[in-house]
């Protein structure tokens, strides 16, 4: 049955007047983050006071807005869980790291990680309105002395302004939508004026944790410089409420389409109904889902994590008995820095050279016939194929098969076979490896009708 998105705020808060309420700098400027705050509103747990006066804690704010909508009466609430610390975050385990998705690493400017070929991570602040328990920039979000300076600003810029290859930037941070109005449209203006950016995406929990902010203003600035996206951070359909969904209806009237992110976490989403419910709900509210996150292996979110293959039983019950618009791709970011890889179920059963044997989600099992007589694609004659977007270094698979090369090698590949050899008779000769008609280099050139002349199995 379709439920309602109502509104809650705690006893506590039930003086507070409704200008102020619905005020977004109050909301700010009254979040929680002691064990005395946190009592106004809730009995804590033995573990949680533990936590919240441990030295060296991740920072812990919460919106006076977002803390209303736990339910106190029951200890394992998942949005309480989400960003109430518990004694458990002081746990390590193993592979856990400070920067998992090593974007520091690949960071060619402060605050700016180049991983996929057209497209950039900014970074444009360490400030959040709430703080997530699992955040995977723990190492830099929430501490003010790790914010972004204005030569840090304007190296990203100069930086984009000279890589023509990027078209898309992501805004994240800490939380865009944090900034004050001003900085933040300085931004976006400054992305908008170089060319070659197409589209200017922003990840934000500011219309979860802090509805109250999405405001007409807020979504007339983001309207003058469309192309907007945005995607929103929602882990439980408890966490919907009359307010968010306002919010995004504010900002879809505006026309920024809206995605959601969510990521995979143990006790709060990791069940397939929990998370049916959540992805239409979404859709309910005109937001699309778009990723689900395996939890990262990021310090303070070991008791989070659940297995991989929770994440592939999950899809297994939202392909096909929900509708395709509600179905998010299931993520690993990959640990080290390889960026975000899909999994999902396996629905290609078998296949020969003329048909594939394929299931379904209740596992029907049918046959495709391949077309017998299909003419391939010339690329050779493709305007599109001939014009394609430089990927230098990040061709990847989609370069094999493009036949840019023959293969993918590890680091040292031919060093490691050569075993210490040094160069003889055999292996002096470098054209010998060169597979004809692929890369850049053909091996060597035929004519047409031309006699071959082989010795030893080689066209010489």
């Amino acid at each position: 049955m379709k439920r309602e998105f109502t509104s809650r705020r705690a006893p506590f808060y039930q003086d507070v007047p409704d200008e102020k309420w619905n005020d977004w700098r109050w909301q700010l400027s009254n979040r929680l983050n002691t064990v005395e705050e946190l009592l106004n509103v809730l009995d804590l747990k033995d573990s949680e006071k533990e936590a919240l006066r441990a030295k060296n804690l991740f920072r812990v704010d919460i919106t006076p807005y977002f803390a209303s909508l736990i339910r106190p009466e029951d200890p394992n609430d998942p949005i309480r869980q989400q960003v109430v610390p518990t004694a458990a975050e002081l746990v390590p385990f193993t592979a856990m790291m400070e920067d998992s998705l090593a974007e520091d690493r690949h960071s060619p400017v402060p605050g700016l990680v180049h991983r996929y070929p057209d497209r950039v991570l900014m970074l444009v602040t360490t400030q959040c309105a709430t703080y997530c328990r699992y955040c995977t920039r723990s190492r830099i979000v929430g501490d003010p002395s790790a914010t972004f300076s204005r030569k840090d600003f304007e190296a990203q810029i100069a930086y984009l302004e000279n890589t023509p290859q990027v078209r898309d930037v992501l805004l994240s941070g800490g939380d865009p939508l944090v900034l004050a109005p001003k900085l933040l449209e300085e931004i976006i203006s400054r992305l908008r004026a170089i060319p070659h950016i197409e589209i200017v995406r922003i990840g934000s929990r500011v219309p979860v944790f802090l509805p109250m902010r999405i405001d007409q203003p807020l979504c007339d600035m983001l309207a003058k410089y469309h192309p907007i996206w945005l995607n929103i951070h929602v882990n439980h359909s408890n966490e919907i409420s009359a307010e968010l969904a306002a919010a995004c209806d504010r900002l879809a009237r505006a026309g920024i389409p809206l995605g959601n992110q969510s990521v995979l976490l143990a006790g709060v989403n990791d069940c397939p109904h929990i998370q049916r419910q959540l992805v239409q709900d979404l859709v309910r509210i005109r937001v699309r889902p778009y990723y689900l996150y395996q939890c990262d292996l990021v310090e303070g979110a070991g008791h989070f994590r659940t297995p991989v293959a929770k994440g592939i039983e999950i899809m297994e019950a939202l392909r096909g008995h929900t509708s395709g618009y509600a179905n998010p791709l299931f993520v690993v970011d990959a640990p080290g820095g390889g960026g975000k890889i899909p999994l999902m179920p396996n629905y290609l059963i078998s296949m020969s050279d003329h048909k594939v044997i394929l299931r379904n989600f209740e596992g029907y099992i049918t046959t495709y016939e391949e077309p017998l007589d299909y003419q391939p694609h010339d690329s050779k004659t493709c305007k599109y194929c001939q014009s394609k977007r430089p990927e230098p270094g990040q061709t990847g698979i989609s370069g094999l098969l493009d036949g840019e090369r023959l293969n993918i090698e590890p680091e040292g590949f031919d060093r490691t076979h050569r075993r210490g050899g040094e160069a003889h008779r055999l292996n002096a000769d470098e054209h010998k490896w060169i597979p004809f008609g692929i890369g850049a280099e053909t091996g060597p050139q035929i004519m047409v009708g031309e006699p071959l002349t082989v010795v030893n199995g080689e066209v010489l």
